[in-house]
């Protein structure tokens, strides 16, 4: 969790009532300092909620204004959400607690689909996290569904006395905020108390259960091969190449040219072992080889996965597939398999040795996994998030994201500290963390220099070759280097501006690095690429993936929420192998249908399955561009002779936009449509409107 640099200051008297009633998360004060700002207590049930306005510092009820920008959507407003419980979630990009409360909020989305509105409050920490656009592509990495605005002068987040990420903050269907919660963990509080108000609301006729429809941006198309690579390892001895990558949660094996590519993983998000084209992964980053064997830092699985090169099988050899509910502190071994993980981002073998370390950038640790007994510990780090040095029990890191060593010591990319660590003694009985690089939580910018003066800004990467150890200088992106004796920092390609070119050379939040040989092999986030540093000439290449195709996307059947079912009274149309249909969305005054969205539609025959041709996949057709009337052929297996008679259920779903605004919903139409076929000849279409009795 990061924190700002302003505190509150809370009376004696609240913090009491907010430990009796049991809403202080477990890990504040060991990760940082901060206190909940308490949601009500459940009470009996049909108890009523009332307001309670804590630390809000602005008359006038809740607000969104403010803003210097939208992502998923156009600017919103409370008084457009009137109806709707909003759930406002303060965060920033980089920081690894923020993460983690994304699944919570989607269990929440999910649950409460026409209830409940989430809204992202973007509030930056570093310079970075302050543009729309980097937002914009992290929203999308993240698979963040609901809007965001990015709150880049703290506006919205003074004004609701935030100073803490993550915070929660909770309003009821009429604009009355009711307070907050802090860090993560908090699905079961805020479920009990997000459903007690839907019940209050509905019992009073106040809920708005009409679906909005917002416009992710990981709904956008994607034809390249990578999607956000995070990571990428090089193999000299096997001339392969290995990619993380992220966005499409499988990993790439290559030759060092990018030929002959091999996907390990069917693409789709999950937590599933077996051969490469059924095994899933989520978001993996890290990886490190032995032999024929790539481990994998599985980031969102939270667990660490084997890869057989030979056998082209994964397995499953740490964590169990969901975080860890609680941290775990020093002294603590486990059984690697039963033991729960949190966002391992980056893992490595020291030579000689059987044991793999893991930055594990939820708890702020670096872990161990023992392979021969199928252990796993924590090595270094206390738990706490900050930066400090001595011995592992009492060393304190922030965020760990990349790894490296040089044989005897391993280097760490403390992230949010934007920090360069070492822990050496590491083959010894007394090893001990030192910073190279590094000041403080919000000590970062983009310096070159020596110890004390040298600034990064949320470092991501590492790779050591010939005395050099090379900086992935994420939010700066550009790529530095590092000599570890002296402490000296100097850039080596890329400029402080994001850019995509080979020449000058540019990047956008380059993650990770590997050499291999006078190469070094970048993974260029956001840019989607891998790209080829020439360590004797500095020359930069783009990496050509030729052969390598994104994944297919999974077609499922549209959903057609809250729909308004219309009876058609029985219909004939000509004998013959189609049915035509017209159908009219009607459309209130002062609406639009949204055109950036095609209009999804299903025909169906309950109880006749297979009347329809294949020629109509059952997964449904789209109208692009969406039109208020449309045509649709439907075409029939075989020919229909009169007599025959068949019942059409046609399904259909719009995105309606209030012309003055931004806000789209959804509105669901079905119609059941008793057809009898007469003799063949032409005939009228169908004509299916709402106002249809």
């Amino acid at each position: 969790m990061s924190f700002s640099r302003s505190r509150l200051h809370w009376p004696l008297a609240a913090i009491a009532a907010i430990f009796a009633l049991g809403l202080v998360y477990a890990l504040v004060g060991r990760i940082g300092t901060g206190v909940d700002r308490p949601l009500l207590p459940s009470g009996p049930p049909g108890a009523e909620p009332s307001v309670q306005l804590v630390s809000y510092n602005q008359s006038g009820g809740p607000s969104l204004r403010g803003g210097i920008g939208w992502i998923n959507s156009g600017p919103i407003t409370l008084e457009e959400l009137r109806g709707k419980i909003v759930l406002l979630d303060f965060w920033t990009f980089c920081c690894i607690n923020c993460h983690h409360v994304l699944p919570e909020l989607a269990k929440l989305e999910e649950k409460y689909k026409n209830e409940l509105v989430v809204i992202g409050v973007h509030t930056a920490k570093f310079e970075a996290e302050r543009d729309t656009e980097n937002i914009r592509r992290k929203v999308r990495e993240y698979r963040i569904k609901h809007p965001v605005v990015n709150d880049g002068n703290q506006v919205i987040w003074h004004r609701f006395g935030v100073n803490v990420w993550p915070t929660l903050a909770v309003i009821d269907a009429n604009g009355h905020y009711h307070g907050s919660v802090t860090g993560e963990g908090h699905f079961a509080q805020l479920d009990q108390f997000i459903g007690r108000l839907v019940e209050r609301h509905k019992a009073r006729g106040e809920l708005n259960l009409t679906p909005l429809k917002f416009s992710p941006e990981l709904e956008r198309p994607s034809n390249g091969p990578l999607l956000f690579p995070g990571k990428v390892l090089a193999d000299a001895a096997g001339q392969r190449l290995f990619i993380s990558d992220t966005g499409h949660n499988r990993i790439i094996q290559c030759g060092l040219d990018g030929s002959n590519p091999v996907v390990i993983g069917s693409g789709e998000e999950g937590f599933e072992d077996g051969p490469y084209e059924k095994a899933r992964f989520n978001r993996p980053q890290g990886m490190c080889l032995d032999g024929e064997v790539l481990s994998v830092a599985d980031t969102e699985s939270h667990a660490i996965r084997a890869v057989d090169l030979k056998t082209h099988q994964v397995t499953t050899v740490a964590g169990v597939g969901t975080q860890a509910p609680r941290m775990q502190f020093i002294p603590f071994v486990g059984p690697a398999k039963l033991t729960a993980l949190s966002s391992p981002w980056d893992i490595i073998k020291l030579p000689g040795q059987r044991s793999l370390y893991i930055a594990m950038a939820g708890p702020h640790q670096i872990w161990k996994l023992d392979v021969d007994s199928d252990s796993i510990s924590i090595f270094a780090g206390s738990g706490h998030e900050n930066i400090v040095d001595g011995p592992p029990d009492t060393a304190q890191f922030a965020q760990p994201s990349g790894l490296a060593t040089d044989g005897e010591n391993l280097f760490v990319a403390d992230s949010e500290v934007s920090g360069i660590r070492a822990i050496t003694g590491i083959r010894g009985e007394a090893p001990v963390v030192r910073t190279i690089v590094g000041e403080g939580l919000f000590e970062f910018g983009d310096h070159d220099g020596i110890g004390a003066r040298v600034r990064l800004q949320h470092c991501l990467g590492l790779a050591y070759a010939d005395n050099h150890l090379y900086i992935a200088d994420t939010y700066n992106n550009r790529v530095k280097v590092c000599t570890p004796q002296t402490r000296s920092v100097k850039t080596l390609v890329g400029a402080h501006k994001p850019g995509d070119s080979d020449d000058p050379p540019q990047f956008y939040e380059p993650g990770g690095l590997s050499v291999a040989g006078s190469n070094l092999y970048v993974a260029d986030t956001n840019n989607h690429k891998i790209r080829v540093v020439d360590l004797k000439t500095d020359k930069v290449k783009t990496l050509d993936l030729a052969g390598l195709a994104p994944p297919r996307p999974a077609v499922r059947a549209p959903s057609f929420p809250n729909a308004r079912e219309i009876q058609v009274p029985p219909v004939e149309v000509p004998a013959g192998d189609a049915i035509s249909l017209a159908i009219s969305i009607p459309l209130d005054k002062g609406f639009k249908l949204n055109e950036e969205f095609p209009m999804p539609y299903l025909v169906e025959t309950p109880g006749k399955s297979g009347m329809l041709s294949p020629e109509l996949p059952p997964e449904g057709g789209r109208v692009k561009p969406p039109a208020r009337e449309f045509p649709i052929k439907v075409p029939l297996a075989k020919a229909a002779a009169p007599g025959d008679d068949v019942e059409l259920r046609v399904s259909v779903s719009t995105f309606v936009c209030n012309e003055a605004s931004s806000l789209c919903q959804i509105r669901s139409f079905v119609w059941n449509v008793p057809v009898k076929f007469g003799p063949a000849g032409a005939g009228e279409p169908i004509r299916l409107t709402a106002e249809t009795k």
